[in-house]
């Protein structure tokens, strides 16, 4: 079994996405759906996937959990709360008396765009998502380089909830720094109830000119740091299409992966999103 553990889905009529700004995004100012992402993997090997939120609005994941009860491709959503808001829970509580929410498996907000970047480190996130733990949620780290630090404080704040690392936290791969990226990453690594998504990395490097060996360096660091009992695939798409295929995007992680045992490889592909995410899928 393969699993996407990381796309997304939307329909511009409905609302807009408020981050796409500027004529680079023009190629993904278009309504994406769930036909579109299976016509896309054909040939993939993808059996499952978990739809992301992409928007700071609390409209869009009971729309997500719609999806998930109503489309056997989708095994799991992460859904939003702005968890630094004192009533975040209460809105976890009106989801739960939503039609799909067996399928919500983790929480998300947009903590890499706030101009805070000590945001995942504030008291209240901290007690919202130390809830999440005590009712079995995942909380999804996005965050960028100057946001890890926080991360870090939050993780160890919050040791019964299980965390999932987004985009590996999103490297200046178009640069090739490492620094301090590495070294905050073996940091988040130490903790065992972080998972890391091997995704998200094709709009870090340079759209047009990237080369497979750019992502070697980031992908063995992190296979150093979380080795491969803690890595899951994720597409990105169709924020991917920005500088890549779907084809691309699994092309990569096979190559990358080749190396791998079969029991590494299963983890890579399915397990570790499987168990991270409890998809009780496997």
């Amino acid at each position: 079994m393969r699993i996407d553990s990381h796309h997304h889905v939307w329909d511009l009529s409905v609302r807009e996405q408020g981050w796409m700004v500027g004529d680079a995004l023009n190629p993904i100012k278009k309504n994406f759906s769930i036909n579109d992402l299976r016509q896309a993997v054909t040939g993939c090997g993808i059996e499952k996937t978990v739809v992301v939120q992409t928007v700071t609005n609390y409209d869009e994941t009971p729309e997500l959990l719609e999806l998930a009860e109503t489309d056997d491709l989708v095994a799991g959503v992460v859904g939003f709360l702005k968890i630094d808001s004192a009533d975040a829970i209460s809105y976890l509580d009106k989801y739960e008396s939503m039609r799909g929410f067996k399928y919500l498996v983790g929480i998300r907000d947009i903590a890499h765009d706030y101009e805070d970047v000590k945001y995942l480190s504030k008291p209240q996130v901290i007690k919202n998502v130390q809830e999440l733990g005590k009712r079995g949620l995942v909380y999804d780290l996005l965050t960028k380089t100057p946001h890890m630090q926080a991360a870090i404080d939050l993780v160890k704040a919050c040791p019964n909830t299980k965390f999932v690392l987004d985009h590996i936290s999103k490297p200046y791969i178009a640069k090739g720094e490492m620094q301090p990226w590495a070294d905050q990453l073996m940091q988040l690594a130490s903790f065992e109830n972080v998972d890391v998504k091997v995704s998200g990395m094709f709009t870090e490097a340079d759209w047009k000119n990237w080369k497979q060996r750019d992502f070697w360096p980031y992908l063995e660091q992190i296979t150093n740091s979380f080795t491969p009992a803690r890595m899951m695939f994720g597409s990105d798409w169709p924020v991917c299409l920005l500088a890549a295929t779907y084809r691309q995007s699994v092309d990569l992680v096979e190559e990358f992966t080749k190396s791998f045992s079969d029991a590494e490889k299963n983890n890579f592909w399915a397990g570790t999103a499987n168990r991270a995410y409890g998809l009780n899928l496997i």
